[in-house]
Formats: structure tokens, sequence, C-alpha cells
């Protein structure tokens, strides 16, 4: 049911920004100046979408959406869409470029992280009021955010949970997955030391994305990354200390490890080696691919463990118009029509990305999986980072202090400092 080929491009889209994004960023909201700036659309006339339309999507969205735009031109047979990929290694650099020249397509795929970024270089078109937003999961609702402010709709999902080996789980005793923190270290511990696995679960010991595995148990001590005006970070708190000391004490404990190589946890989970790991839905076609029939119905997945909360990381796609765009008509009824359910549930069934509105996955093709349910479970309490001009600057120092915490033994207390103190530095661009 799921395919490799969309693993962790979901959300790390934004993975650096260039020099010339920063440069662009410090140039503020020129795009909006001047009399003769285009105006943001309030209202999607009840017309057909007619003329020619520019799309840009990235990587296997790319490919396979003209098989999806191709039942819109049928609908609306006065539109032609014309569908470019790109390779997500190029995306960002190619966007930042085309807003500076004014050369942007119409409307455009746009992975979660570059919203605040995007809408700050007053390149989006705000959603007009007359697209019903209410049908979406509130967590990828918010990622279109800025401010109070929405640009775009959600387009696909995707959100973390444990993974465990079902039949590792019953050698070790467990017969049901755990629903708190306790929990949880319980199970990790009992599959070290009863089912004989080498480490009970696979956490990233810091790096690239780890703020993703970690920011989960931080949300759900009750820790946030900005105040409610996004304008100052509150990383130096003591519910973000309290996530960091529960996420550090597999390491101190020896439930997970620091010495295992990268790029392995599928290998690991199927040997027994690690039978658990945290992650998102293209994992479990990937254990499946290498392990076999025979690891398939011992694949299980859970949600995250409770502490005030049991909240997931929430991430994904938006699909935007731009405000420089001739078609903006057109371009928001393609963006409606891709966000009705009965498209998106089509749409899972050409990509396997899981659906932003709630009511497809009330298709059977999503409905009858074993595991899909639990993740469209865990969506109704899962979070992204703010919508900030910087957060992946933030990011990037967010990794490195969770790595001299996971691996050198940092105290979760100067952990969260040194991260509030780089973050406060860098500024959240607004």
């Amino acid at each position: 049911m799921f395919t490799h080929t969309t693993r962790r491009r979901l959300v790390i889209g934004g993975a650096a920004l260039t020099a010339t994004a920063l440069a662009l960023t410090g140039c503020g909201r020129s795009a909006d100046s001047g009399d003769s700036a285009p105006k943001a659309t309030t209202s999607i006339g009840d017309g057909p979408a007619t003329g020619d339309l520019t799309v840009w999507a990235m990587g296997t969205e790319g490919e396979n959406l003209p098989k999806l735009t191709a039942a819109f031109e049928q609908a609306n047979p006065g539109v032609k869409v014309k569908v470019t990929p790109i390779p997500w290694d190029a995306a960002h650099s190619k966007f930042t470029t085309a807003i500076t020249a004014q050369t942007v397509p119409d409307a455009a795929m746009v992975g979660t992280t570059w919203m605040g970024e995007f809408a700050d270089l007053g390149a989006l078109d705000p959603t007009p009021g007359s697209i019903d937003t209410s049908g979406f999961f509130e967590g990828a609702n918010e990622t279109t955010k800025v401010g109070d402010t929405s640009y775009g709709v959600p387009w696909y999902v995707e959100t973390r949970l444990v993974y465990y080996r079902k039949d590792l789980a019953a050698k070790a005793g467990i017969t049901t997955p755990p629903t708190d923190w306790d929990g949880l270290k319980a199970m990790a511990k009992a599959m070290k030391e009863k089912a004989g696995a080498k480490y009970g679960i696979n956490l990233q010991p810091g790096g690239t994305g780890s703020w993703q595995t970690v920011m989960p148990f931080a949300w759900s001590a009750g820790a946030a990354i900005t105040g409610d005006d996004q304008k100052e970070f509150t990383f130096d708190t003591p519910q973000m200390q309290e996530g960091l000391k529960y996420y550090q004490s597999f390491f101190t404990d020896k439930l997970a490890g620091t010495d295992l190589p990268p790029n392995q946890t599928e290998a690991q989970f199927v040997s027994g080696q690690v039978p658990m790991f945290i992650s998102g839905p293209w994992m479990a076609g990937s254990v499946a691919k290498l392990g076999g029939e025979k690891i398939k119905p011992n694949i299980g997945v859970f949600q995250l463990p409770k502490n005030k909360t049991a909240t997931s990381f929430v991430g994904g796609s938006n699909f935007v118009v731009f405000k420089n765009s001739k078609n903006k008509d057109s371009a928001w009824k393609l963006v409606k029509w891709l966000s009705d359910a009965k498209t998106q549930a089509q749409w899972f069934k050409l990509s396997t990305d899981l659906p932003a509105v709630k009511s497809a996955w009330e298709d059977p093709s999503i409905a009858s999986d074993p595991l899909l349910p639990v993740f469209g479970k865990q969506l109704e309490d899962a979070k992204a980072p703010p919508a900030i001009v910087n957060w992946e600057q933030v990011a990037t120092a967010f990794d490195a202090e969770v790595e001299k915490m996971a691996k050198s033994g940092q105290s979760p207390a100067d952990t969260a400092k040194a991260i509030q103190t780089k973050a406060a530095s860098i500024g959240t661009g607004s």
C-alpha cells in the first residue's frame, strides 16, 4: 500500500536556505509594493476554469500530477494545465529566483516549511474566503497560515507513528501497545531484555531532521516553539526540558543507540536488532520490500504515547496560487478541485500521498488498509512548526544541540538554553 519513493522529501523541502533566499528575505515584501501590485483574490467565479495554467510540482508528485489534472481539463474544456516537474533539491532555488524575476507559475506545490518565507516575500495569494477549509486536518491547515492569514490549502499530509515488530513484542510480553511515556519506555526495555534486541528503539541522536522526532515529545509535554504572536522563541522552558529529558533518557539507559549506522532503520527492524522506530507512512512499504512476505504481518504501528497530550509531527505539502499569476481565478479553481475529497482519494490511488481532507479517509482504499487508519487518528493531534521565515536555520541549530545531548551527555537544561540562544540570535524573520 505504501511506496518508498515518497519518503522523507515530504517535509524537508526547505532543507537549507541559499544565500539568494537570505538576501531576498532581507528585501521584505517587495512584490507587494507599488500601485501596480496584483491584488489578492477575495472570491472565485462560478463559471468553469478557462485559459492556460502553469503548475510546478516536485519529485514524483510532479510526474504523477498530469494524470490528475487531465480530469480537471475534462471538467473544464476551456482550460489547459501544463505541469512542470521539478527535482526537490533544485526547487527552493528555482522558486526564489522566479519570485525575484516575477516569473512564477500560476500555482504550485510548496513544502510546508517554505510557507513563511514565500509569504514574507509577498509572493503568495491569500486563500479566498470562498474555499472551505473546515474539512482539513487542523494541524495541516495550520501549515498554510502565516500569522492569521492562510495562503493556499493542504494538499497531502503525513505524520509519525511508532513502528514495532509484533512478533518480538509478543516475545517481550507486550500484548497491547503502550499509550503513555512510561509504557513506551517499558516496552523498549522489554524488547531489549526479553526479545533479544540490541536496542529497544531507534531514535535519531541528533543530525539533520532530528527535531522532527524530538519536538513531538516536547509538544506533548506542553512546550511551544514561539509565543502566540510568533515573534519570540520559547525553547528554554520547563516543558521543553521535560521533553528533552525524556528523549535523552533512552540513550542514557542504553535503550537507544548513538552507534547505529545511518540509513539502516529498515534493515535493523527486519533483523530484530532494533525492533521499534518512529517514522512516517512511507516506511511501511520500505520495510515490507526489504523483509518480504515474512515481515508484513509483523509490522505494527501505534500512536505516539501521551504525556499531557499525544502530539505528533505533521508534514506534507500545500498547494498555493502566486500573487503574480495572470489567471488567478482559474488557478484557485484548480486548487479548490485538488482539495475536494473525491479528488484527494483519487490522488492517493495515483501517488499513495495521504489526503489532507478528513472525509477522503473514508474511501475503501484507505479505510481497509491495516495501518493507514492509525495515521488518520494521529493526524487529529499533530503539529508543525509555525510558518516563520527563518525556521530552517533554527532547525539546523536545534539538530546540532540535540546531537550534543544524545552523544555527549549535554544536559536537557543546557540544551534548551543553547537552542534558545541560537534561535534568538537568528530571529523569526518577522
